[in-house]
């Protein structure tokens, strides 16, 4: 099969979704040098010693934890939230996401979604979360705040509103998460297969100018994601009876990935201290999805390709309900048993073990 081919094999996939796949977290250790003032010694001390006091967070529906407007996104539906906080509140899961189990790993309650900043003042400290489901890098779907508006978001509230100072984006840790609304997008608006060839590589180049951008505001610490495995997802493997991940797919997404691991090592170049990670969910979900169990073993997916939520009929997903308001989805008895809550998504269950994967990356960069 030609790449051209292959991937629009892989993004037309994409186009299925109406809400995104995105997340991100950590960031490599790096000395500290030397410098002939007080002020550079101090600073240093505080961007390379330190465990970060605020957790800043921009992306899709993976780290999303409640932007996205209700009438927009299944997420604020019925059984969405059922596991935490107990009803629909905007998160793209049963309960937790990768945000929180990155907050709490920090010591941090979960940042306030960008628009109820107002009813949550006092949880201003903890940092913020501008991610919103179904995003990319560029213009996606029903308007939604692509990346660089969500940046644009923050960095007024840094210079009109001074809500947050330069001092605390450096003492932070910011999650970028990305993962492929761009690409469904691009072919939701008759793009091509060939065009894809030049598409990808842009969409990458913005992904690091927006990366660029967070690292000259102040941010010292910056962990984007990589595409995890889309070939895994349920969306991809229903067509197996959720037995096997389609192998095609995930080579393409390897291929994006590839780009954004050169790009990042092409910014910690040009810095020259080491502040951006790519976090390899990739290799997260597979660990997980292969071993069946998270690395403690206490959670164990029996059959992990298989979503708990589930939609009655291909014209449906879960959340959906018809003209009567009957519910049109099935949920499985137990959520803790499943690594996967819908089409495109985890569980908490889910996103726990794959943080559980990726935990020795935090330890050992803190």
């Amino acid at each position: 099969m030609e790449l051209p081919n292959l991937y629009l094999s892989l993004f037309r996939c994409l186009l299925l979704t109406t809400t995104g796949y995105l997340c991100v977290q950590g960031l490599p250790h790096h000395s500290r040098r030397h410098h002939h003032n007080r002020q550079h010694l101090h600073d240093e001390h505080q961007l390379y010693g330190f465990r970060p006091t605020k957790l800043f967070v921009f992306g899709d529906s993976y780290a999303d934890t409640g932007n996205v407007r209700k009438s927009l996104a299944n997420s604020w539906k019925e059984p969405y939230g059922t596991t935490f906080p107990g009803k629909p509140a905007g998160r793209f899961s049963d309960g937790r996401v990768l945000t929180d189990y990155l907050a709490k790993y920090l010591g941090l309650k979960s940042p306030i979604a960008y628009i109820w900043m107002k009813l949550g003042e006092k949880k201003l400290h903890y940092g913020m979360n501008f991610a919103y489901g179904g995003s990319g890098v560029f213009n996606t779907y029903n308007l939604l705040p692509n990346m660089s508006t969500q940046i644009d978001f923050f960095e007024k509230l840094m210079n009109n509103d001074s809500v947050y100072t330069k001092w605390d984006l450096q003492s932070s840790l910011v999650l970028v998460a990305l993962a492929g609304n761009d690409y469904g997008a691009y072919l939701a608006n008759n793009g091509t297969a060939q065009g894809l060839q030049t598409f990808i590589p842009l969409v990458i180049n913005q992904l690091a100018m927006n990366l660029k951008r967070l690292h000259e505001m102040g941010a010292r610490k910056i962990a984007v994601t990589a595409l995890e495995p889309l070939g895994c997802l349920p969306r991809m493997t229903q067509t197996s009876w959720f037995q096997q991940c389609n192998e095609t797919q995930n080579m393409a997404v390897n291929f994006h990935n590839l780009l954004l691991q050169q790009a990042v090592e092409k910014l910690n170049n040009e810095t020259q201290d080491s502040a951006f990670l790519v976090l390899d969910l990739y290799s997260s979900f597979t660990t997980v999805l292969d071993h069946k169990k998270d690395n403690s073993g206490n959670l164990k997916f029996d059959t992990p390709l298989k979503p708990c939520c589930m939609g009655v009929s291909n014209g449906y997903l879960c959340g959906s309900v018809d003209e009567n308001g009957t519910k049109m989805y099935t949920v499985c008895k137990d959520p803790k048993a499943a690594f996967f809550w819908d089409g495109s998504h985890p569980t908490e269950a889910g996103w726990r073990a794959v943080f559980t994967a990726m935990q020795p990356t935090f330890e050992q960069f803190f």
